[in-house]
């Protein structure tokens, strides 16, 4: 069977697969790596219909937060990070951190992904508090090496970032970069 021009897998079961048959796949997976990025344009687009309570959706938050990384000098990795940075919240909200942390891993270096990871931690600090949940939870992170990181992350960008009426870069302004950064993974 043909798939794309290249012979597909017959294989119904790994256990029977063969080398042939992994380096189609192998080939085939490579030249398909763009279609990472314009699933994840996709589900940044899929947070406008998210609003949860908040004063604006959540792909406009997400552009607002990455549009303050980006003015505030962030280099190119951190700003597609904080762009993605509540993408999980497409599939799950309590645990939405480490689903877009995931996603980046093989693309952003790893105090990046640690950052988005564990922001929710850190942004408890402005909230949690009316949860009757303690305030203090990043302190158990304060010796890893993407403390300072996350702090800046959360306390100048994400946590500032729900104004409808702030100055937000569209999401055309960031394709081009989640398109290079998300083209091969590196890490």
């Amino acid at each position: 069977m043909r798939q794309n021009g290249a012979m597909a897998a017959t294989f119904t079961r790994m256990d029977e697969s063969t080398a042939e048959q992994w380096a189609v796949i192998g080939r085939e997976t490579n030249a398909n790596q763009g279609r990472v990025a314009e699933r994840v344009l996709m589900l940044l687009r899929s947070l406008a219909d998210i609003t949860d309570g908040f004063s604006c959706d959540q792909l406009t938050h997400c552009l607002q937060t990455a549009t303050l990384a980006q003015q505030a000098g962030a280099d190119d990795e951190v700003v597609v990070a904080s762009l993605c940075h509540d993408i999980g919240k497409a599939i799950s909200v309590p645990n939405h951190g480490p689903i877009a942390a995931e996603m980046l891993r093989p693309y952003v270096r790893p105090d990046v992904v640690e950052t988005i990871r564990n922001h929710q931690h850190f942004q408890g600090k402005h909230y949690y508090h009316y949860f009757g949940m303690p305030t203090d939870m990043r302190e158990q992170f304060r010796n890893e090496s993407w403390f300072a990181l996350c702090e800046e992350f959360t306390d100048e960008w994400d946590q500032a970032a729900f104004d409808p009426n702030g100055h937000t870069e569209p999401l055309e302004h960031f394709e081009p970069l989640v398109r290079q950064v998300f083209a091969k993974p590196r890490y």
